[in-house]
């Protein structure tokens, strides 16, 4: 067989026109990719990827700050639910779901903003109930040592009545 009577027979049969994107190939069995026939085959048409809108950001996850929030004092499971909202908004910026992703990434944000908040605000108050117990304690009758000789007995008296 000769070299044109092989291109000739490896040209595409097309059921459509030349504009369609359903092409049906009828290659003879001497005619594989590795063979010239490939290159008698027409170029393909241009493809168009959709990148989504441009200029505007995908939304924030806020993974870590939720991370962060769920293992450090977790004050009524508010790290554990930003930590939830962070995970389903990632997935859904992944899935291609950005308005979905928005809200998420919303609630994850507010949930670390009040478990950030009572985070801080649960030692600040128990560093400040200290030094008013010690202040008070200075304060009243008789100084109470709790570091000389007698620290533990005069501990004890605090709660003795």
């Amino acid at each position: 067989m000769t070299e044109k009577a092989r291109l000739e027979q490896c040209q595409p049969d097309e059921t459509m026109d030349n504009h369609s994107y359903n092409h049906s190939y009828n290659f003879p069995s001497d005619c594989n990719p590795l063979t010239n026939c490939k290159s008698a085959r027409k170029p393909a048409g241009s493809t168009v990827v959709n990148m989504g809108q441009m200029g505007k950001n995908p939304p924030r996850d806020y993974i870590f700050w939720s991370l962060c929030n769920t293992l450090y004092v977790n004050f009524c499971c508010l790290g554990f639910m930003a930590l939830l909202y962070s995970i389903k908004a990632r997935d859904q910026k992944t899935q291609g779901n950005l308005q979905l992703a928005q809200e998420c990434s919303d609630k994850a944000k507010w949930y670390n903003i009040l478990a950030a908040g009572w985070n801080l605000l649960i030692p600040l108050l128990a560093v400040v109930l200290l030094v008013l117990l010690l202040v008070h304690l200075g304060s009243s009758q008789g100084s109470f040592d709790f570091l000389g000789e007698d620290g533990l007995q005069n501990f004890l008296k605090l709660f003795s009545w």
